[in-house]
């Protein structure tokens, strides 16, 4: 379907947000992708990163790092994109009490920000709220007008971490792992949900479990070499799974082992 951009803005040196309109709504769950594109420079898997009470309005964060996702990036308001989907199946509904807890890291914050919009307005069903997000420095986090916005409100607890900072920056300094060390939630009862490097992903799983969140309660995006969306090519094969039909969302129950695998 065509979509034509409305709204670009830059997140990042060399990251942008986009926002766009089709002919009609496009319904989807957070945690969801798309396979986007622009002209002839190839179609790529993008997580929405809109809000899914607002269907009429579909929004994109894309990091320019290859030939698709550089003309994507540059495309001004008015330009028309390509879009096929929405693929996957998407994070766990906010719905189901005890605590909720999303880690995120570096532009893993864009496919969390659909299920932090619906925590938001599930608040009541909730118990604890709580973000953990990082990057490796202060000018390289998502949506920071957003953030110091949900930092101000008292239904949702943000711990923001970079990696190294000048002295402008007064929050923590470390990885993202250690922020899951210091949050308050009850492990039992908490619902996690991680996305990130995968590097940051393993280190974090490891910290969950050591509180004591059980891993069919811990929920990971993971991403491969999407090529199809529709799992006809094979491209995203990890293990068992096909990502683009099984995930991007699995448990650590469901995919820990695969993950394990040096190399697969």
């Amino acid at each position: 379907m065509p979509f034509r951009v409305t709204d670009r803005r830059q997140e990042t040196p060399d990251t942008w947000t986009l926002e766009m309109e089709g002919d009609g709504p496009l319904p989807f769950a957070p945690g969801q992708f798309t396979m986007l594109a622009a002209g002839g420079a190839g179609e790529v898997p993008i997580s929405i990163s809109g809000d899914p009470a607002r269907p009429e309005r579909l929004v994109h964060t894309v990091r320019a790092v290859g030939l698709a996702t550089r003309a994507i990036c540059a495309a001004e308001a008015g330009r028309v994109l390509s879009v096929r989907g929405p693929f996957g199946h998407g994070w766990p509904a906010p719905d189901a009490g005890g605590d909720f807890v999303v880690v995120a890291g570096g532009v893993g914050l864009a496919p969390v920000r659909g299920v932090i919009y619906a925590a938001l307005q599930e608040r009541a069903r909730l118990d604890r709220l709580v973000l953990l997000y990082g990057g490796r420095a202060p000018d390289l986090l998502l949506y920071r007008d957003e953030l110091e916005a949900w930092a101000a409100r008292d239904d949702i607890d943000v711990a923001l971490t970079v990696d190294a900072a000048g002295r402008s920056w007064h929050g923590s300094v470390g990885v993202v792992p250690k922020l899951v060390q210091r949050a308050e939630f009850d492990p039992a009862r908490t619902t996690a949900l991680v996305v990130g490097p995968e590097v940051m992903m393993r280190f974090t799983v490891a910290a969950l479990a050591a509180r004591g969140v059980p891993a069919e309660r811990t929920y990971l995006s993971l991403e491969r070499n999407m090529q199809c969306g529709v799992a006809q090519c094979g491209h995203c094969q990890l293990g068992p799974v096909l990502l683009c039909r099984d995930g991007p969302v699995l448990t650590y129950a469901e995919i820990g082992a695969a993950m394990a695998v040096r190399g697969l």
